[in-house]
């Protein structure tokens, strides 16, 4: 009698809590929260994309290098001052990923590997690796139960893919560093299970991805470890806004308040407030390693995907004028060093800066291919020994071996690159000097 009363009570139980009626309400997160979900997996869905990107490229495939045209790189903001190499590596708990680095000397270059998203997992280079700069590196799952090559450097990825990028200093010599460059070699022992990127749709710099980022979630997490200390709370925010989109009663607002209020906080973060801000230049001085900085690094995945640690390199935006008006292609502006500070006095390695266009953030055609300066342009010196810079929709009365050329009318940013700073430019004393406004 006492198991029939107990079994009874059980199913009556049961029956309750299945109830429609009975069930909990899907609460909406609180606005910071959204924000942050938003943030954080908005950085993995930018790796996403550009995997996407690259592998509709023709010839393109995993475990494959792609031996980059000079002058050439099809992501966001590249640098042009090297001869770039890149491959999507892909790997197994079976299977090794195999990588020969030739010796290279006199010149500037690292082997940057990346995870999915976004960090730097390590860089390849003499600075880093003094007893082994050359040579053979195998890439390994943590888990791995493959033979590594004695004469192998272990490197143990997070998860079953990364991102490669080396870059090989041009200098004056473009034919020796794309003959370096050729030397890098890429080969799988056995044949590594390869998983397809995320279903969730390409989107553009302008508006970004809306409510629909959660709608891939799983997938966007499951594939990856991400590897920074806050991980894991920010993984359950995520699928808590998941969980809160799912339901039809809270998605319209939801998407309102991503569309109209996160992501326009977002992209004005990513070009003002992602890093140290000084003459109206953003200093990224947190890149490639990011502890708890994951605002900062999708930033940097969305502004120059694929950003390098501050060892390596340090990074500085300009998208307005020393007044904070919006940088215009119509306008003439200069860029005024004095001999003190000129840019060579601040690297180990060189400098460089580039001019793209906004919001995408790709470098813009004109009449004289010219995109850049850096360390070995042939730039005219001021009387004093000052560098002028300038930058302008047409040739005037400046040195034309110091004029960028703008496009007339459109809107642009520039990207200014210190290759191995010394240690005032990684302690944030040195920024690049205002950009003045001339017409």
């Amino acid at each position: 009698m006492r198991h029939r009363l107990k079994s009874a009570l059980a199913t009556i139980t049961a029956i309750v809590l299945m109830s429609p009626a009975m069930a909990q309400p899907v609460q909406s997160p609180d606005d910071a929260t959204i924000a942050d979900a938003y943030v954080y997996l908005l950085g993995r869905a930018l790796v996403d994309r550009q995997e996407k990107t690259d592998m509709a490229e023709a010839g393109v495939d995993y475990n494959v290098i792609k031996y980059n045209p000079v002058g050439a790189a099809d992501f966001v903001n590249p640098n042009l001052d090297v001869a770039y190499l890149e491959a999507w590596i892909a790997v197994d708990d079976q299977n090794v990923v195999l990588l020969e680095v030739p010796k290279v000397e006199g010149r500037y270059y690292t082997v940057q590997i990346c995870d999915e998203w976004g960090n730097v997992v390590t860089n390849i280079n003499e600075r880093d690796y003094p007893l082994n700069p050359y040579g053979t590196y195998a890439f390994v799952t943590p888990d791995t139960a493959a033979a590594i090559p004695e004469d192998a450097v272990p490197i143990v990825l997070p998860s079953r893919k990364a991102k490669m990028l080396a870059r090989v200093e041009l200098q004056t010599d473009v034919k020796g560093a794309v003959d370096l460059q050729r030397q890098f070699t890429m080969s799988t022992l056995g044949e590594p299970e390869i998983s397809a990127p995320s279903s969730l749709p390409l989107f553009d710099n302008q508006s970004l991805v809306g409510l629909e980022i959660f709608d891939h979630s799983d997938e966007l997490l499951s594939a990856a470890l991400d590897s920074i200390p806050v991980a894991p709370k920010m993984q359950a925010k995520v699928r808590a806004v998941a969980r809160a989109a799912s339901d039809p009663t809270l998605r319209n607002a939801l998407e309102a308040k991503i569309r109209d209020s996160i992501v326009p906080r977002f992209l004005q973060f990513a070009v003002t407030e992602a890093g140290s801000f000084q003459n109206n230049w953003l200093g990224v001085l947190v890149g490639g390693i990011y502890g708890d900085d994951y605002w900062i690094r999708t930033a940097a995945n969305l502004v120059g995907i694929w950003a390098n640690t501050t060892h390596e390199v340090i990074y500085f935006v300009a998208t307005t004028d020393g007044n904070g008006k919006p940088l215009n292609g119509s306008s003439t502006y200069v860029i005024e060093f004095d001999e003190a500070n000129r840019p060579n006095s601040v690297v180990n390695g060189y400098w460089s800066v580039i001019l793209v266009d906004l919001p995408d953030y790709r470098v813009v055609p004109n009449a004289i291919d010219r995109f850049n300066f850096n360390s070995y342009s042939p730039l005219e010196r001021g009387a004093q020994g000052g560098l002028s810079l300038f930058i302008a929709p047409v040739e005037s009365d400046f040195p034309s071996s110091n004029w960028l050329p703008s496009t007339d009318g459109k809107p642009f940013s520039l990207t200014f690159r210190t290759y191995v700073p010394k240690e005032v430019v990684k302690a944030g004393n040195w920024f690049p000097p205002s950009i003045r406004k001339l017409n």
